[in-house]
């Protein structure tokens, strides 16, 4: 019929796959069938571990590092206890701090002997036979026509003493008698001889030094005596 127009063809390719859905979606579902069984394939081909296969090994565990420990002191070894006659070497029940429940007396200080401060003693006197005051002669110096003699003495009592020297020669003549550095005596004279009192007592301890000048006498007295006591030195 001349009147009637044609419907325009629709054309195949992109067009119509836009124009009809369900090709989409149909494609789709044969893609996620293929995969399914593409994926069912591979985990049946995995054939599982044998029995007797090692297992791996472990990792292990970080442990705690430990402090070193002190040393642990080393007691002395104890000595037995001697052992006394007439008891029994069985150890008895109680425990060696008595019975459970008793009250051990509690020692108080134990007090030891006091030493008070050490007192020197004072100087004992002169031994048994040992005279309180001792002389020895002796000549400092010879000379034509005279000498100088000395006679030194020694306290070896407990108190301070005075002296008497005797001195007695064969001949000669006194010029003069001193003693250095105290006060003088008295110096009495005899034939062939003089006697001097000291001015000053001697210390306990001390010793002191009678001088004199004796001319034409020999060096060697016939008598020398301290207090009644023999001099010694000649």
């Amino acid at each position: 019929m001349f009147g009637m127009r044609r419907a325009p063809r629709l054309s195949h390719g992109p067009v119509a796959i836009v124009s009809s859905p369900w090709i989409v979606v149909g494609a789709g579902v044969v893609v996620m069938v293929v995969l399914l069984f593409v994926a069912l394939g591979a985990y049946r081909g995995r054939s599982p571990a044998p029995d007797d296969a090692p297992a791996p090994p472990a990792v292990p565990l970080p442990s705690a590092v430990a402090a070193p420990s002190a040393p642990t002191p080393v007691s002395s070894p104890v000595s037995p206890a001697p052992v006394q006659p007439g008891l029994s070497g069985r150890a008895s029940g109680l425990p060696p701090s008595g019975a459970a429940g008793s009250r051990s007396p509690s020692a108080g200080p134990s007090v030891g002997p006091t030493t008070g401060p050490t007192v020197a003693p004072p100087p004992s006197r002169a031994p048994q036979g040992q005279p309180a005051m001792s002389g020895r002669y002796r000549v400092v110096q010879s000379f034509d026509g005279g000498f100088i003699g000395e006679v030194s003495m020694v306290n070896a009592s407990a108190e301070s003493r005075g002296w008497t020297v005797r001195l007695e020669f064969s001949g000669g003549r006194l010029v003069t008698a001193w003693v250095e550095g105290v006060p003088q005596g008295t110096v009495r004279q005899f034939d062939g001889g003089f006697t001097y009192v000291s001015g000053v007592d001697v210390r306990p301890g001390g010793s002191v030094s009678l001088r004199f000048h004796l001319e034409r006498a020999p060096s060697t007295p016939r008598e020398c005596t301290v207090d009644g006591v023999r001099c010694s030195g000649f």
